[in-house]
């Protein structure tokens, strides 16, 4: 995909990504190949930058994450675990204590792409270990190349997974398969994932991987976008409750956004063979204006 777009979305002087916005798809690209995409500090800063402005502006329709160089993501910058300004301090009760809340950061990080106004797809291809796997456990769908491969890494670097793939793998694959996974450390094919249902599809090379998540997106892209919202809104509630209490949380949903101008618009589309004209998602607003800057001139 080109490094284009048609509108004023997109942020500048990001060093981690890039972002596209092109037909109301939004196309973000892990971009430090050399690095094999690993997440260090910066990587956390410009997605939570990324992530509030996709959700506050209501003009994309879907989101494909894709990657760049060899693997989609190879886990955590180890040079991280070094940096005194990030390194966890486990040298006194304190020190582990606020371990959590740092945790608490970065999982509210990735929280911010399942809970995104749109789907999201990612087309991974190589290494998707640790941190990769965190994320794309977020998504909604997930489109591998063939060579791909997932680990759950951190067993093998003398921790515990913390970033959600325990939390969210057991909803999309057999239990034993993940515990296996994750006392193990071994790696799974992507063949392998889409047989337990991680992966969606695979395909044969990178690029085709990534073609097939762009054309989910824009099939995505031409149905209503406040329909998407609500099928996401119900899938993601069905998945953590009841069906008692999922069915009535369906009723609230679909009494809030019932649109009788969509319906016949999406019908007359179909028939006409067209694409139908649906409106953006509302804008998100501050709920109140930016405190000035304070006046430190003494």
């Amino acid at each position: 995909m080109p490094h284009t777009s048609d509108d004023t979305l997109l942020t500048a002087g990001l060093s981690s990504f890039r972002l596209d916005l092109v037909d109301h798809i939004a196309h973000l690209v892990l971009n430090r190949p050399d690095a094999f995409n690993t997440l260090n500090p910066r990587f956390w800063q410009e997605l939570d930058l990324v992530l509030d402005t996709l959700q506050r502006s209501g003009q994309s329709r879907a989101l494909v994450i894709s990657s760049t160089g060899k693997h989609f993501c190879a886990g955590m910058a180890l040079d991280t675990f070094a940096d005194p300004d990030f390194a966890p301090n486990d040298r006194t009760p304190e020190g582990r204590a606020a371990i959590i809340d740092t945790l608490a950061q970065l999982q509210s990080t990735f929280n911010k792409i399942e809970a995104l106004r749109m789907p999201v797809i990612c087309a991974i291809q190589g290494a998707c270990v640790g941190g990769g796997l965190d994320l794309v456990a977020t998504a909604c769908i997930r489109y591998a190349s063939a060579e791909s491969f997932f680990c759950v890494q951190e067993i093998n670097i003398g921790m515990t997974a913390d970033l959600g793939s325990l939390q969210r793998l057991p909803k999309l694959m057999p239990l034993g398969i993940v515990k296996e996974l994750a006392y193990t450390g071994r790696r799974m094919t992507a063949q392998e994932a889409a047989s337990h249902g991680l992966v969606n599809a695979v395909y044969d090379t990178p690029e085709a991987t990534v073609t097939a998540a762009l054309a989910c997106a824009r099939e995505i892209a031409a149905k209503p976008p406040v329909a998407i919202w609500g099928s996401k809104q119900v899938i993601n509630y069905a998945r953590d409750h009841s069906v008692s209490d999922s069915l009535q949380q369906m009723g609230w949903v679909q009494s809030g956004i019932w649109s009788n101008r969509h319906v016949m618009e999406a019908v007359s589309a179909m028939q006409a063979k067209r694409a139908g004209d649906f409106p953006p998602l509302e804008p998100l607003q501050a709920f109140a204006p930016a405190l000035p800057q304070a006046d430190n001139r003494s």
